[in-house]
């Protein structure tokens, strides 16, 4: 059975009263989860000034004491901002606070504009592949092994380093690794994940992908089934042209430039913008979310472009969420 979630971009506009609101609504229509990206600004300017974008901690932190079911987490965290001590510790009192339902979501970084504007160093390529590597390395040995774990590394050093109180999941909660890379991203994953993550892939690629990761698993040591398969879908449903044209209507206040365009231009902009969207009405939106599912996907992650639209949620939950239920 593949689980369905949300997923939200903060930097689209998330003050409290919705992220309190879409909170209870994603909990009480039935969804699995909901996971926020870890972004501090836009890829690029959406608009000044920046839309309202909640602190990351402290909004899972209040998902922790106020929801009861929901799995929850970052998608992704990424070391060159979150200090890998830090988060370990974060994501240990959030679990706790939660019941076990905390998600630690990692990954390398890639907005160059978030990083330029509040001075933190992105590197290139190399140098954000290497940080990746020591961050899973630090947050595994502080949250599995057993004795005061050191570490000397190019990034990060720890020196009989321990997080009390240690968490009560006895490995704590589980590692959400982001990546499709074959040469980098993944032999990571197979070396450290728990629940492996790719977002906006199409269907052809996430299957070639897994497979590989099936392959990379074994050489580890491992099995295919000890890690979990999750993608992130962008999602656009409505019961008709009109409702799906007034849903994605949404979206002109976060992308300005978009104000003047017919139903029938913003419809083509955002194929041309969010390549790989899947669009449609419900039965559509269902066929087109079963193929992602057939690849063997335990959870889907359906990003919510507009954090506001509650009517949105309950359409899927009304026509297409039964369609993934046991």
């Amino acid at each position: 059975m593949t689980e369905i979630s949300i997923s939200l971009s903060g930097v689209t506009g998330v003050d409290w009263p919705r992220w309190q609101r879409l909170a209870a609504e994603v909990e009480s229509l039935g969804f699995a989860g909901l996971y926020r990206y870890d972004h501090f600004a836009a890829p690029f300017p959406m608009g000044v000034p920046e839309n309202d974008n909640l602190d990351l901690t402290a909004s899972l932190t209040w998902l922790a004491s106020h929801t009861q079911r929901i799995r929850f987490g970052p998608l992704v965290a990424p070391f060159s901002i979150r200090e890998p001590h830090l988060l370990v510790r974060q994501a240990t009192a959030i679990d706790d606070l939660s019941g076990g339902r905390f998600v630690l979501g990692v990954g390398a970084g890639w907005m160059e504009r978030e990083h330029a504007m509040f001075g933190y160093e992105l590197g290139d390529i190399r140098t954000r592949m290497g940080r990746f590597e020591e961050g899973l390395a630090v947050v595994t040995g502080l949250l599995r092994s057993p004795e005061p774990f050191t570490f000397e590394g190019r990034f990060f050093q720890m020196r009989e380093a321990t997080i009390m109180p240690r968490p009560q999941r006895p490995q704590g909660p589980p590692i959400l690794v982001g990546g499709k890379g074959p040469k980098r991203s993944l032999p990571l994953v197979a070396r450290y994940a728990d629940i492996w993550n790719v977002d906006f892939m199409t269907v052809e690629l996430l299957r070639e992908r897994s497979a590989l990761l099936d392959r990379l698993l074994v050489k580890e040591g491992r099995q295919p089934g000890d890690v979990k398969r999750t993608a992130a879908v962008r999602v656009f449903c409505g019961k008709d042209p009109a409702e799906l044209h007034q849903r994605i209507s949404g979206l002109r206040p976060t992308f300005p430039e978009w104000a003047a365009l017919s139903p029938d231009e913003l419809l083509e902009k955002v194929r041309q913008t969010f390549g790989g969207s899947i669009i449609g009405t419900p039965d559509e939106v269902v066929a087109q979310l079963r193929a992602y599912a057939d690849v063997g996907l335990d959870e889907l992650m359906l990003h919510w472009s507009v954090s506001g639209d509650i009517e949105g949620l309950g359409l899927l939950a009304e026509y297409v969420l039964p369609h993934f239920a046991d």
